[in-house]
């Protein structure tokens, strides 16, 4: 092993550990300055420093970034119309105090796909708050299945931030990925849901907080328009119909026809989510009597709020490619392969390593995923797409104290830091445990 690769790789980390945990630096300017430090270590000329970084920022801001803009569209349009309130309030009619937990983790999961995990929360706290007043029940009963439904599609499914880094870093096939990742999510949201909300709220028996109810009940305004349940279902669904739709042709070879062609065309992920934006347009703004005015506003205001996750993603596929450019990547990747530990678990062991030591689940993905890269190279492609998902998972596991995640939750839900540990943190732990599990199991089958 290269010693002074080595020392490049852990300068390189360290500097932006030591900038995110005890400085307090954003994790861009952290991530930037860790790939500095990284290549001047490794011996790149100091007039050279940020070239691999800027050319990564480039590579991955057209590659992904564009999919996180119009992910966040149509994610802002689902709000805006109320077409989530619909949704949840279609889900949550009639439904017993039994299967009250299971309705949750239903809703989180379908309103989450086109979701960013902190909008999400932000949404489906008053949800939560309101389902346990109206049931009469301890609000961990129902939280756990709602966060858990974000969390789970927050690192496995794209259009998430974490899933596309990733897929970008190993070149994995999106369309795989995608299938695989939701055959994946269901049983962890399960267990880590419903399941595991039986265990937690015995734990953690705190009451609601009823201040979260005024203005912002969930119910629908009788005077107010919104789309129908099934529009705001279809479009939701939308990308993901039509990138698993292309996957099927293609692995079933009728890609060469012309509706096969077609197919792929339309299934491709710019084309699926900017086809999916313009059906939003319509089905949560035009046809509900909103002015071309109001239509683009709503989409105006889907930017801003993505600006720190653009510079984030950005950032990180700087330092990835400051990783390969180095030789720094290819040196870990072959230690690793030496080591005899199984490729999967080692990837989900790197993100659990960084994502304990930085508190971000997106820095443990972008890291993870750059040192991987050179051995993702000659796997099959079902395999890279596991890896997408092991290092997904990994990137979870145990939120505590130096995750902004953490804080959100506990302030939220008026909880002690201890009461936080034994609730969110061990449901975030049993997420990636049983993400890994899962993905294992699947890479002896497939």
């Amino acid at each position: 092993m290269n010693t002074h690769l080595v020392l490049a790789a852990l300068a390189g980390i360290a500097t932006i550990v030591l900038l995110i945990v005890w400085l307090k630096v954003h994790p861009f300017l952290s991530l930037m300055a860790g790939a500095g430090v990284m290549a001047v270590s490794a011996g790149m000329p100091y007039a050279n420093m940020f070239k691999s970084f800027t050319t990564g920022f480039g590579a991955t801001m057209a590659d992904v970034g564009l999919l996180i803009v119009l992910g966040s569209i149509i994610g802002t349009l689902l709000v805006a119309s109320g077409g989530a309130d619909v949704i949840v309030d279609t889900i949550l009619h009639g439904t017993s105090i039994k299967w009250l937990p299971w309705a949750m983790a239903l809703i989180a999961f379908v309103i989450g796909i086109p979701l960013f995990f902190e909008v999400g929360v932000v949404m489906i706290i008053p949800v939560v708050m309101y389902a346990a007043v109206r049931s009469k029940v301890p609000v961990m009963f129902v939280a756990i299945p709602a966060l858990a439904g974000l969390s789970v599609l927050h690192g496995l499914v794209p259009p998430h931030p974490g899933p596309l880094i990733a897929i970008s870093a190993l070149n994995a096939n999106l369309g795989i990925t995608l299938g695989l990742g939701l055959l994946v999510a269901v049983p962890v949201l399960i267990v880590s849901g419903p399941l595991l909300s039986k265990i937690i709220v015995k734990w953690v028996p705190i009451a609601p907080r009823t201040d979260f109810l005024g203005g912002q009940s969930p119910e629908i305004k009788k005077d107010a328009k919104r789309p129908h349940f099934l529009a705001a279902l279809i479009v939701v669904l939308l990308p993901v119909i039509l990138m698993l739709a292309r996957t099927i042709v293609e692995l079933t070879k009728h890609d060469k026809t012309s509706v096969g062609a077609a197919i792929v065309f339309i299934g491709t992920p710019l084309i699926a989510l900017f086809i999916t934006v313009i059906v939003g347009m319509f089905v949560f703004g035009y046809t509900l009597s909103r002015s071309r005015d109001e239509v683009n506003q709503i989409v105006s205001s889907a930017f801003g709020p993505i600006a720190g996750i653009l510079l984030i993603v950005g950032a990180g596929g700087g330092f990835k490619q400051t990783l390969v450019d180095s030789g720094i990547a290819n040196m870990i990747g072959h230690a690793l392969a030496q080591s005899g530990l199984p490729i999967l678990f080692a990837a989900w062991l790197m993100a659990v390593l960084i994502r304990l030591a930085t508190g971000s689940a997106t820095v443990a993905t972008i890291t993870a995923a750059g040192i991987m890269a050179p051995m993702a190279a000659g796997m099959s492609p079902t395999h890279v797409s596991l890896m997408v998902l092991v290092i997904g998972v990994g990137s979870l596991f145990f939120s505590h104290v130096n995750d902004a995640g953490f804080w959100m939750v506990k302030e939220y839900f008026g909880m002690t830091v201890v009461q936080t540990i034994k609730s969110w943190s061990f449901m975030e732990t049993v997420i990636s445990v049983t993400g890994l599990a899962c993905v294992m199991l699947l890479s002896v089958i497939v």
